[in-house]
């Protein structure tokens, strides 16, 4: 029998795993030639909504790279199906919504996760994957703040403007969208917990965009109430956004024991920071993949000298681009695991 890999979950133990933990974010995508080649009969929705396929492309990375975790390919849009919110993944542009959130009638439309019914296909992937892996299996989910952008702003945004300009000066509108996509998405982890999941990291990709003092009022409330919705799960918890340095000490209080840094983080300046319990991951700048091997071996070594202790995972400072070669990021694995005695 294959032993299970348990190295990622030892590092949240505090334990010196016996090599260093390696996954990446995105693991699962475009600069697979096998992903690409699925990609020719189904869409990414489609992929999610098959549990066999949804585990394979899953499993690939996880060979191919000799990673230490798998992540569950999906979309951080997938449980807004359960929520009555119809949306759709434009190729080359990201979740598109026709009808924007904007007034109090459409609270009406937006239902609490209250039944998986209509994303059954999450939890049967997940115990296909529980079945199959000799890995932990990171199970995820938008943050409130993130969904409630592009259920907003009706797709990507470059300044937030209108989910800026809802959180300012409609209060119950805001409060109530976000109190329910926090229910939501705490139960929806919870799910993929239920089912399989060994961990679970919260993608708040643009809540960087908010000052400390905004994060205070009108996010940490509600990233609290997601994470009161996994207090029974003593599982890694990681919490990950973009340029959201500023906003550790406050993500770390919400309840999150895992935080990933991007690309402009330190190790070092977060350890201080945050303490000795939470367990750190990160950081080397995606666009290095694209770099010769001597430069990015350097950037791995000195992410490698400023982490200090065993509570680390090696990943990206953000998800692998669809540029990246499978040799570079398994020469990267090989290493980053050469390095753990």
């Amino acid at each position: 029998m294959i032993e299970f890999n348990s190295s990622f979950l030892e590092a949240f133990k505090g334990n010196k795993p016996n090599r260093i933990p390696v996954w990446f974010m995105r693991q699962a995508g475009r600069y697979q030639p096998e992903y690409r080649e699925i990609r020719k009969s189904y869409s990414l929705v489609e992929i999610c909504k098959n549990p066999r396929i949804c585990a394979d492309v899953t499993l690939l990375p996880v060979k191919q790279l000799d990673a230490d975790a798998a992540i569950l390919f999906s979309d951080i849009m997938i449980p807004l199906i359960q929520m009555n919110i119809d949306f759709e993944i434009k190729e080359g542009i990201g979740p598109v919504i026709a009808n924007p959130f904007a007034t109090t009638n459409d609270l009406d439309s937006v239902h609490e996760i209250e039944s998986f019914e209509k994303i059954e296909f999450v939890g049967e992937a997940t115990r296909i994957l529980k079945s199959e892996l000799t890995v932990p299996l990171i199970g995820f989910c938008g943050a409130p703040f993130t969904l409630a952008s592009y259920i907003i702003e009706g797709g990507p945004s470059k300044n937030y403007y209108k989910t800026k300009a809802m959180m300012y000066n409609q209060p119950f509108l805001w409060e109530s969208l976000m109190k329910r996509l926090a229910i939501s998405m705490g139960r929806y982890l919870r799910y993929q917990l239920e089912n399989g999941a060994s961990a679970i990291q919260i993608f708040d990709s643009w809540v960087g965009s908010l000052s400390v003092s905004d994060y205070k009022t009108y996010i940490y409330p509600y990233m609290q109430l997601l994470f009161e919705e996994l207090q029974s799960f003593d599982v890694p918890k990681i919490l990950f956004g973009v340029n959201c340095n500023h906003l550790l000490r406050l993500q770390k209080e919400s309840g999150a024991n895992g935080i990933g840094l991007d690309w402009r983080g330190n190790f070092k300046e977060a350890r201080q920071l945050l303490g000795l319990e939470i367990t750190l991951q990160g950081n080397l700048d995606p666009a290095l993949l694209l770099a010769d091997w001597h430069i990015i071996e350097k950037q791995i070594d000195r992410i490698l000298e400023e982490k200090q202790d065993h509570r680390f995972i090696f990943n990206l400072g953000h998800g692998i681009m669809p540029q990246a070669s499978i040799d570079t990021l398994r020469k990267i694995s090989d290493y980053v695991h050469s390095k753990s005695n």
